[in-house]
């Protein structure tokens, strides 16, 4: 008995709007963004929770499914139940400049430390410059200088005084001290009044001036052993009058902070600090400076500043951080550098924290797709969660690119969780690939694209309006959730689920949103709903609409009135980004005399992918397990996709190629006016496709373009009609007994209702029925032995 085609009833689910008691959505409560995702929720809260090593989360979803969102919920909520994390400063290592320390302190109080250390600089700049600028330190200094200026006149004097009693005069010259003899009168002697006196005399002078000449280079010998001794006076001085300045300001701090070690020993260092380099905070030094003593930035108090980077002042929960551009700074943080008399210099105030730091003691989200298109920013994820720490390093510094000097910040031992969130197929391919994955990322949170429609549809509703609220749009009334629950259901491919993907739904509620008020409605209407999904089928069925003007003026040759041998209507699917459509493509088949072979032109020809080939393998195995299990198989065929000039994969043609064989090999013509979509199974039964909606509408446009005849309609999968959502057209059209929809579960029941012939069953003496279908095949398989086996004894038969 031939198959009857399905009720429209069968081919759209719609949704029973008295289920919703309200008038429009702002009367519903709102609903969180995660409607049916208890699974990945609760994989989540495991993870976050467990406190082993190794227990990080990778969320698995396609983009748009509402993952971040999510995450970001419940991130947010326990956040609130972990203790706030600690702030964190670099301060100077004077040791070791290049290698700044790290100082942990409590919530708030390292924003505490800083304001105090800007506090003690501002006071020291003050007092310091002040103490040096007091009449008591000058009168000091003036005192110490004077003292050694005294000394040298004094020794110099008593040098004169000496030469004086040997007629000997002492000058000064631009180039040091002289010795010039003098006579009774005490006029200086020149050198043509020297050569006329005696010999005697002017022995006498030369003895003497060469003694006073050794006893003035003795006493310059003394002079700078006096000058570094008065050098040491002044710096005791100036350290006594800077430790006068600085001690009352740090002996403050020293106190408030005597319970945290490293900020005592900090606040030691610096006192000493200051005293070692008190010269640098004298106003006017008159000591002229080395050249690299230029080089130095001009402010002496900002290397006792604190590098404040992480500051959780005023916070109410840990951290939840989303770092949107995850590359190696952006994760690890930097140093940067500034240019100073063309040299670039670096400080420990110029440590900058990264996503890791901002993220300590709560949580970090990553994108998988971004962080693995960042140069070794994954690398750098994988060594720091390995480690527990976080080291700031350059790039180029860690892969040994250069040998220059730079800092080295002491490490921030790491406390937070990482959640990546991507696609499915990232995820498998870095488990399969990565050794290390499955060490750090043990938790996986599967986010589901749809859920069960039944007993949903009122949670569903919640959901929308909470859409709307959150996206200011104009509420719904009970009619456009229902369109809009449809339209969720034809998005998720299944009558009975609803889809996840929220950025489809959130688009089409903008969009309806926008219909609204372009017709003057205050609440968005089922009509705008339908509006705004008609519009963006428009905007983008440029390509579906010259494909089927091409099927309509002839170019491409697809027949739907007549019967054929050896051709069928098949269908597809093309998916061109976010907009899929179904459209039929012939099929044709020739068959001979040949050793059972079946040849796949589109493999042949290397435009068939493995999954189409394999289905054209096994209805070569169904024909000949069918019609030859007992005698040879003595038939060769052709099978090939008309006008198909790119590639050919999936096997949910292969129910129509076996028609299309059997048809030639029977030479029994098919219905045109019938399109078939179905993938087969060795037992010749029926599997399910996808797509099952676009094709069916697709073959329906292409007959209402041409003309609907009455007769005219689709063979699906019976496994199928549990997914179908057709347009309103189609459901109208099948209604009204202009287009039909067939559903089948085995080969026979296709072939019935292609050829109007009984398939047959075989009998227990393994003979069909006279006139059925398979009677024909088998007749002219059975013709084709007797053939080949004739032209084998006369030695003239080859295989092909």
């Amino acid at each position: 008995m031939k198959n009857k085609p399905l009720d429209f009833a069968q081919l759209y689910k719609p949704c029973n709007i008295e289920n919703f008691h309200f008038k429009t959505t702002n009367e519903l409560d709102d609903i969180t963004i995660s409607l049916g995702q208890d699974r990945a929720i609760d994989s989540i809260h495991f993870g976050l929770r467990i406190e082993q090593k190794g227990y990080n989360i990778f969320a698995l979803a396609p983009s748009g499914t509402g993952k971040l969102t999510t995450i970001r919920q419940l991130l947010d909520h326990e956040s609130k139940q972990l203790d706030i994390p600690s702030d964190w400063c670099y301060i100077n290592n004077f040791s070791e400049p290049a290698k700044p320390h790290a100082v942990e302190f409590s919530a708030g109080k390292g924003e505490e430390f800083h304001q105090d250390m800007e506090q003690l600089i501002d006071e020291l700049s003050v007092a310091i410059p002040a103490a040096f600028d007091g009449d008591e330190f000058r009168s000091k200094r003036e005192e110490i200088e004077e003292q050694y200026r005294k000394m040298e006149i004094a020794e110099i004097n008593l040098l004169r005084d000496e030469a004086f009693e040997t007629d000997i005069i002492l000058t000064e010259t631009p180039t040091g001290y002289a010795f010039t003899p003098i006579d009774d009168k005490k006029e200086i002697i020149n050198s043509e009044q020297f050569n006329k006196l005696d010999k005697s005399a002017q022995k006498k002078y030369q003895k003497d001036i060469i003694s006073l000449q050794q006893r003035l280079q003795k006493l310059l010998r003394k002079f700078p052993v006096w000058r570094k001794e008065t050098k040491r006076k002044m710096q005791a001085l100036n350290r006594e009058v800077a430790a006068l300045a600085v001690n009352h300001s740090i002996d403050e701090l020293k106190i408030k902070y005597a319970q945290h070690e490293k900020v005592l020993a900090y606040l030691n260092a610096v006192d000493a600090d200051i005293l070692e380099h008190v010269r640098d905070f004298i106003p006017h030094a008159e000591q002229s400076q080395p050249f690299m003593e230029t080089m130095k930035e001009g402010n002496p108090f900002k290397r006792y500043q604190v590098n404040l980077i992480i500051s959780n002042d005023n916070k109410k929960s840990a951290p939840v951080v989303y770092e949107d551009h995850p590359n190696f700074s952006n994760l690890l943080g930097r140093v940067d550098h500034q240019a100073f008399m063309g040299a670039l210099t670096t400080n420990f105030t110029m440590i900058k924290p990264g996503a890791f730091h901002k993220a300590n003691g709560g949580f970090l989200i990553l994108d998988a797709r971004k962080l693995l298109t960042q140069p070794y920013a994954w690398e750098t994820l994988k060594r720091t969660l390995q480690s527990n720490e976080i080291r700031i390093e350059s790039l180029e510094r860690s892969l040994s690119l250069i040998s220059t000097s730079s800092l080295e910040p002491e490490p921030i031992p790491l406390n937070f969780k990482v959640i990546i969130f991507g696609d499915r197929l990232i995820y498998y391919i870095m488990n399969q690939y990565d050794p290390e994955f499955q060490d750090l990322f043990k938790i996986a949170a599967d986010f589901d694209d749809s859920v069960n429609r039944i007993n949903a549809e009122e949670e569903y509703a919640r959901l929308l309006a909470t859409i709307a609220r959150t996206e200011k749009l104009h509420p719904l009334n009970p009619q456009a959730v229902a369109r809009v629950i449809e339209q969720s259901a034809r998005l998720s491919g299944d009558a009975e689920k609803l889809s996840t993907h929220l950025r489809s739904i959130k688009d089409l509620l903008i969009e309806s949103d926008y219909w609204a008020k372009f017709n003057g409605h205050d609440v968005i209407a089922s009509s705008d709903v339908q509006q705004a999904i008609e519009k963006k089928v428009y905007r983008l069925d440029r390509i579906r609409e010259k494909m089927y003007e091409n099927i309509y003026r002839g170019t491409v040759l697809i027949d739907i009135e007549n019967k054929v041998i050896g051709q069928i209507n098949a269908l597809s699917v093309l998916q061109l980004g976010e907009f899929s459509f179904g459209q039929p493509t012939r099929v044709t088949a020739t068959t001979r005399l040949g050793n059972g072979k079946v040849i796949d032109i589109e493999k042949e020809t290397e435009l068939g992918g493995p999954i189409h080939s394999k289905g054209v393998l096994i209805l070569s195995s169904l024909i000949a397990s069918r019609y030859a299990r007992k005698t040879p198989f003595s038939m060769s065929a052709s099978l090939v996709f008309e006008q198909s000039y790119g590639q050919v994969e999936g096997d949910s043609a292969s129910l129509a190629e076996l028609c299309v064989i059997l048809s030639s090999l029977a030479e029994i013509p098919l219905r045109q006016d019938l399109a078939i979509t179905g993938s087969i199974n060795q037992l010749a039964q029926v599997q399910p496709i996808g797509g099952v909606n676009e094709k069916i509408e697709g073959f329906f446009d292409v007959c209402v373009k041409q003309g609907l005849t009455g007769i005219q309609g689709v063979i699906i999968p019976a496994s199928n009609i549990k997914y179908l959502m057709l347009r309103w057209d189609v459901v109208h059209a099948v209604k009204s007994g202009q287009f039909h929809v067939y559903a089948v579960e085995t080969v026979d029941e296709a072939l019935h209702l292609l050829t109007d012939i009984e398939p047959g069953v075989i009998n227990d003496a393994g003979v069909y029925p006279e006139g059925s279908f398979n009677a024909e095949v088998d007749a002219q398989l059975k013709s084709f032995n007797r053939i080949k086996q004739a032209l084998i004894e006369t030695d003239k038969f080859k295989d092909g």
